[in-house]
């Protein structure tokens, strides 16, 4: 029997989730894209077309940015459809959320809204119950929330990255380990405990450790409340050190490449087995990969596209 999910009573789909996950630990990877709200789901069919086979994973945004913006909030209830549509498909579904600063009300650009820098007594007062910024977090989670509520009553398991990259300095939420451990913790007491969301595998994900990025470690907020670990990895930084510093951390639990610019090489894939899942960034990985790499990796193997996962599935 696997790892039980840190939410209790977990709908079927995300146990389901995980034990694929564990399943596929140290012996396959799903190919993964991420996608952007302004473009639904032209990226996978960028990465369909350019890798000869279909992503097993569909990566989409939240959304924080103004209407018809890159990221646009205008967007959700369609890529909620986008979702649905490719779970009934086979795929895996996860999102990433670029929260909004709770000083801020959205939609704000990415610069200044959610890429930026507030001092320590800002999160402090996130933190602290009845504040003004409390509440007002609050309110920003509960948008969040009607979101994977929707996925959860069309039976949607979802992986599912918030605060990723916390390791480094660059988003609101960034930087400072106690504070950020804290606010993991606020934001799945509220989700899970407030709002009864049951169908998220929880991804704690933070981003390479080079640059102005720290050590993994100060940052994980602990066992009970993180189902899976991802890195996140630009540049060509697939250090031996990081991949077995998160390995350490996850004690067992799967771990995967939240977003990669760069592709895996097949060298990488063989010192560094353990990866369930990639999800390349969009612009980046075809700015990054010539199409060949690209057709070269989703060929490998060991990574699985949408029809080897449903054929998985049935079999």
């Amino acid at each position: 029997m696997g790892r039980e999910l840190v939410t209790r009573d977990a709908t079927e789909g995300a146990r389901e989730l995980l034990a694929l996950l564990e399943h596929l630990d140290g012996r396959a990877l799903l190919a993964g894209q991420h996608n952007q709200p302004v473009h639904g789901s032209a990226w996978t069919d960028w990465a369909t077309g350019t890798g000869g086979a279909v992503p097993a994973l569909w990566g989409q945004d939240i959304g924080f940015s103004p209407p018809g913006t890159l990221d646009g909030i205008d967007r959700r209830g369609a890529n909620v459809e986008e979702a649905v549509a490719w779970h009934r498909r086979g795929a895996v579904v996860c999102l990433t959320w670029h929260a909004v600063c709770p000083l801020d009300d959205e939609p704000v650009e990415f610069e200044g809204g959610v890429l930026r820098s507030v001092d320590e007594g800002v999160i402090e007062e996130v933190l602290r119950p009845g504040s003004a910024l409390h509440d007002r977090w609050a309110a920003q989670v509960d948008v969040a929330a009607r979101f994977l509520l929707d996925l959860q009553e069309a039976g949607v398991p979802v992986l599912w990255r918030p605060y990723h990259e916390m390791n480094g300095p660059w988003f609101w939420w960034g930087g400072r380990p106690e504070p950020l451990r804290a606010l993991w913790r606020q934001l799945f007491d509220r989700l899970v405990h407030h709002h009864g969301l049951r169908n998220l595998v929880w991804v704690w994900n933070p981003n390479s450790a080079y640059d102005s990025a720290l050590p993994f470690a100060p940052f994980y907020p602990g066992h009970d409340v993180v189902d899976a670990l991802a890195v996140d990895t630009y540049g060509g930084h697939w250090e031996q050190e990081h991949y077995e510093e998160l390995l350490r951390l996850a004690d067992g639990r799967p771990v995967g490449l939240g977003e990669v610019g760069e592709l895996p090489s097949a060298a990488v894939l063989e010192a560094q087995p353990r990866w369930c899942w990639f999800m390349a960034w969009p612009d980046v990985v075809a700015e990054a990969n010539a199409p060949e790499q690209v057709r070269a990796l989703y060929e490998h193997e060991r990574v699985v596209d949408l029809e080897a996962l449903r054929r998985h599935r049935a079999g």
